[in-house]
């Protein structure tokens, strides 16, 4: 079984605009066309049977109404192989009982972007936010590092994520690609190691690093703490399983990137 825990997919009347916006602020093309539908179908090419959803809110106004859709299509989703997250924005008043609420509909975690939602991570509305969600016991998946799209200023760099873990404790804390993007050398000194999980999207080939130094990482971090995960639409998952199963990992650490670590967080 492999499970890709960090995708994103759109409502199909707003998805192709929506590709086209943030391909534009990237310069990065898609691999799929931001459906589900056409999630499903990248998955089946790259023989990946489980997709995590990670609906990004860059308005408190949004949070509601995207949550209960993704709550409404949660089991159409699953018969195409898709599970969703809960988006949550910095700025809601009523967090705490949005994340109750997701918690009690069955969402098994939150998805966090401080550079979309224009807040530090590090920031108190985020680090109350966190906290909630640990008290429900949610994982938390929170974009990190630069973000190819919004140059300049870095609203989830390595000293904010180490005072959120120093000042927190979380225990169900992911940081997407791998640590930190376009950080790798800063994750491998001052984060690999921490009792976090670092996602793998994003982070291989022409955006990322080569993949002695992805491998690298993964061994120093430990693949036990350490999920395969692609960021389609803006990776292939074909060519992403290709690259992950091209390393020199053991059939063990193969199971805990593919499987493994991801079902345990997500309680499958």
């Amino acid at each position: 079984m492999k499970i890709d825990f960090h995708t994103h997919i759109f409502p199909d009347h707003i998805a192709h605009r929506t590709l086209e916006v943030l391909s534009a602020a990237g310069g990065i093309p898609a691999h799929t066309d931001g459906t589900a539908a056409g999630l499903s179908a990248s998955m089946k090419e790259a023989r990946i049977d489980l997709s995590v959803n990670l609906p990004v809110m860059t308005s408190p106004l949004q949070v509601h109404k995207v949550n209960e859709s993704l709550y409404r299509s949660r089991e159409l989703h699953r018969k195409a192989g898709i599970l969703s997250f809960a988006g949550i924005h910095p700025d809601l008043e009523d967090y705490k009982d949005e994340l109750r609420l997701r918690k009690e509909q069955g969402f098994a975690g939150i998805k966090l972007h401080p550079a979309y939602q224009r807040c530090d991570l590090d920031d108190p509305r985020f680090l109350r936010i966190i906290d909630c969600a640990c008290s429900l016991d949610l994982v938390i998946l929170t974009h990190a590092g630069a973000d190819i799209g919004i140059p300049g200023h870095n609203y989830a760099s390595i000293r904010m994520i180490l005072h959120v873990i120093d000042t927190l404790h979380p225990r169900k804390l992911v940081l997407a690609h791998m640590g930190g993007w376009d950080a790798w050398e800063e994750v491998s000194r001052d984060l690999a190691g921490a009792p976090v999980w670092l996602d793998t999207a994003f982070s291989i080939g022409v955006n990322g690093m080569e993949p002695e130094q992805f491998f690298g990482l993964c061994k120093k971090h430990g693949t036990d703490r350490v999920l395969f995960a692609t960021d389609s639409p803006w990776s292939g998952q074909r060519s992403y399983v290709d690259t992950m199963e091209s390393l020199p990992f053991t059939e063990q650490e193969r199971h805990a990137l593919f499987e493994r670590n991801a079902s345990g967080l997500l309680g499958l």
